[in-house]
């Protein structure tokens, strides 16, 4: 597996007043937008910055709190086609990583799985057939 972050999502509690804060606040502008769900943005070439109704985070990766230990966000390795997550995924397990969710094909178009590393940050590795997917993986020399 080799090292690089395409994606951090942060769960966040009320995603209108995230929107105001950075789109009507900060002046970012969305590279996607899910109306009520979620908000991409952006950060750096090969980075995007995810930020996520909490519900939805919830639905993903699982119920967050003091009692659960899953922290409010995730980091993702996207890769250029299902193989290579299969294949990332299996470095991990072999790495000693908890499968989180094994890799499937998502209602989105992509396929993923995650992880936990030991400290039990989630790993999201993706395929994402999108435009916006294929964007990263060409800034990162990877289509």
């Amino acid at each position: 597996m080799d090292a690089r972050l395409t994606f951090i999502t942060l769960a966040v509690a009320d995603i209108a007043a995230t929107r105001r804060f950075y789109v009507d606040g900060l002046g970012w502008e969305p590279a996607l937008e899910a109306n009520g769900e979620v908000i991409f943005f952006r950060v750096a070439p090969t980075v995007m910055l995810s930020l996520w109704s909490r519900a939805g985070f919830e639905a993903e990766v699982g119920p967050l709190g003091a009692d659960t230990g899953i922290p409010p966000i995730t980091l993702s390795h996207n890769m250029p086609d299902a193989a290579g997550v299969d294949a990332v995924l299996a470095d991990a397990a072999a790495a000693g990583a908890e499968m989180v969710r094994p890799a499937q094909q998502r209602e989105w178009g992509g396929y993923s799985g995650y992880f936990a590393d030991p400290d039990g940050f989630r790993w999201e590795v993706a395929y994402n057939p999108q435009p916006l997917g294929r964007e990263l993986m060409e800034a990162a020399g990877l289509a």
